[in-house]
């Protein structure tokens, strides 16, 4: 597992500086590692994993090869064995507020005070920092405080029995929708429209789902009003378009209305940007200021796909474009990983 720094007066000395502790980042560490280059993770959430520790840790992903499915959780435990013979050290609870320097001689300062000095940094920041879209409704902090209001969900069980009101129409709120039958004792699926906005196997299982009673569909309705005691939820008011009223009984609100995303200092840092993504060189993943390099969901250019193992890939690529800026004198050899192996193999 990374090891956790804490702030010191001496800069921290690195070849790469890693923004960003999620998978993506994750394995562009064990890239630079393997090719020899030493290298910090920095990450404003106090646990690496990025979204898929902090938003859905019991989510399934099918799209990991040699994985038919795997908890995001369980990838990250992955990731985390995949770079343990390195010692990676983080900085976790931090937040990069400067970036001077150039090319070789770069400078971050975050906002704890850790002062770090690299030759090249890599930017794998997902979406930048990230909030949920709140529901406008009276009293919405009292019911999140006693979490009957939810954004995220980290434990499955902790809905065992409850019945549940789940609202958006997009991919989270229908995969959650399909995870939480037979664990929760109701499930309503609220959606201003009738058509949803998610995978078509998606789609195909809902349907068959709510043909079965596993879950009432509420559409088109839209959230209205909560009520309940002293932050516990006894049900959840929706509202039709002609002003129709309906309450559903409700331990639990999930409200899936996507993200707010904000790149925060990394958009003052001189390089382009495009609605929050940094456009870069595909061979290298290179942005417009030179030693810098992008990763991941951050990352953008023609025919970009947003998936992870797209970031595993650009983590690799960036990882050997960094190799000369640390050792211009020396030519990488490449060699697979199969003859290549890890540190503390035989």
């Amino acid at each position: 597992m990374p090891t956790d720094q804490t702030a010191a007066n001496t800069p921290i000395k690195t070849d790469v500086a890693i923004i960003g502790a999620g998978p993506t980042g994750l394995f562009a560490a064990f890239e630079c590692s393997m090719l020899r280059l030493d290298c910090l993770l920095i990450d404003a959430l106090g646990e690496i994993g990025g979204q898929c520790s902090a938003l859905y840790p019991e989510k399934p992903i099918y799209d990991i090869p040699s994985h038919p499915a795997i908890r995001a959780a369980d990838l990250i435990e992955n990731l985390e064995r995949q770079i343990a013979p390195f010692n990676v050290p983080s900085l976790l609870n931090r937040r990069v507020e400067q970036l001077n320097g150039q090319r070789g001689a770069f400078k971050l300062t975050t906002d704890k005070g850790d002062v770090i000095e690299a030759a090249a940094i890599i930017i794998a920041a997902g979406a930048g920092a990230f909030g949920p879209n709140r529901p406008p409704l009276e009293q919405l902090p009292t019911y999140e405080a006693t979490g009957a209001v939810q954004y995220y969900v980290r434990r499955r069980n902790d809905f065992a029995g409850k019945s549940i009101v789940i609202a958006g129409g997009g991919d989270s709120a229908l995969d959650w929708a399909l995870e939480l039958r037979g664990i929760a004792r109701k499930i309503f699926l609220v959606h201003r429209r009738d058509k949803f906005r998610a995978a078509p196997e998606s789609l195909r299982l809902l349907d068959a789902a709510i043909e079965a009673g596993e879950i009432e569909k509420v559409t088109p309705w839209q959230l209205h009003a909560l009520h309940g005691s002293e932050g516990h939820l006894s049900s959840v008011e929706v509202a039709s378009l002609d002003g129709a009223t309906r309450h559903l009984e409700a331990d639990h609100l999930l409200a899936f209305f996507g993200l707010a995303t904000d790149l925060g200092p990394v958009a003052t840092w001189g390089m382009d940007t495009i609605r929050s993504n940094i456009p870069v060189t595909p061979s290298s993943c290179e942005t417009t200021s030179p030693g810098i390099f992008a990763v991941g969901d951050v990352a953008t250019y023609p025919g970009k796909l947003k998936l992870i193992l797209q970031g595993f890939s650009e983590g690799a690529m960036a990882a050997h474009a960094i190799h000369p800026i640390i050792h211009p004198d020396t030519a990488l050899h490449f060699e697979y990983s199969t003859s290549k192996g890890v540190p503390g193999e035989k």
